[in-house]
């Protein structure tokens, strides 16, 4: 990332969060913080010279004192390095936050994920399962199931951390991608009757496929995290069948156990 590209994003920043640089606040912390949101967030990456004093300047017709302080101030808390005759080098690292899943409370806990992460539809249709899909819904030779594939992606950074294939003993109508991006599928299974009261989960690791690493960014047959879940209905019956990968640096489970003595 060059220095014309850094001020290009600040730029874009500055006019998205409609920055006013009069007002109360001093302007090299406007400055600093508008430098801090692109370094801590991993837009201007680690090891980014920044532009100089001078070109930050001109930039946005700040002083040359202002904008010193407001790189001392981010060299104050690591995020930058300062040499002199070499510039000023972005030294953050950063690190996506993992989203957490607790096992406890399992339908709470898929329901409130859903909430607050965003799904991107890529196929929806139905469908003749394989095989083994077909007789574990117990379905006859020739009948459809809805297939839906989606991946979901972290609501604050819009990283893809999943990628999900279920098969859902209902027609495809039922999930829309529309609905899909208010409501989980849980939520729209309920819509139309179906009340899941068990699910069960399946815990395994795999090397990622290549269609499966295209839509996570990441590598061909690079570790995934893959969870494979059953849904049974009130009457005990599985009605759906799903597959999620997930990208472990992203993607943690977390469980907690009580111990009595």
């Amino acid at each position: 990332m060059d220095k014309s590209s850094i001020i290009e994003i600040l730029k874009q920043f500055e006019a998205q969060q409609g920055l006013e640089w009069d007002g109360p606040t001093p302007l090299y912390h406007k400055l600093y913080s508008l430098l801090k949101e692109q370094i801590v967030d991993g837009t201007i990456s680690y090891g980014a010279q920044l532009p100089t004093e001078h070109e930050l300047g001109e930039a946005f017709g700040l002083s040359r004192i202002t904008v010193k302080r407001a790189m001392d101030e981010l060299a104050s808390e690591k995020l930058v390095e300062r040499r002199r005759g070499r510039g000023t080098t972005v030294t953050y690292k950063y690190k996506p936050k993992p989203v957490k899943a607790p096992l406890t409370g399992m339908l709470e806990s898929i329901e409130t994920m859903g909430r607050h992460t965003i799904a991107k539809v890529i196929h929806i249709a139905d469908r003749v399962p394989p095989a083994d899909v077909r007789d574990d819904l117990g379905l006859t030779e020739g009948e459809t199931a809805c297939r839906l594939v989606r991946v979901r992606l972290t609501e604050d950074e819009k990283l893809p951390f999943a990628y999900y294939v279920s098969w859902t003993l209902t027609n495809s109508d039922t999930f829309s991608e529309k609905a899909l991006q208010k409501h989980t599928r849980i939520e729209l299974l309920k819509k139309q009757g179906t009340v899941l009261s068990r699910i069960d989960q399946f815990i395994s690791a795999e090397a990622a496929p290549a269609d499966v690493a295209k839509e996570l960014n990441l590598k061909e047959f690079s570790p995934l995290l893959v969870v494979s879940r059953r849904s049974y209905d009130a009457n005990g019956k599985l009605v759906d069948i799903m597959q999620g990968s997930y990208n472990p640096a992203i993607f943690q489970y977390q469980m907690s156990m009580e111990i009595n003595d």
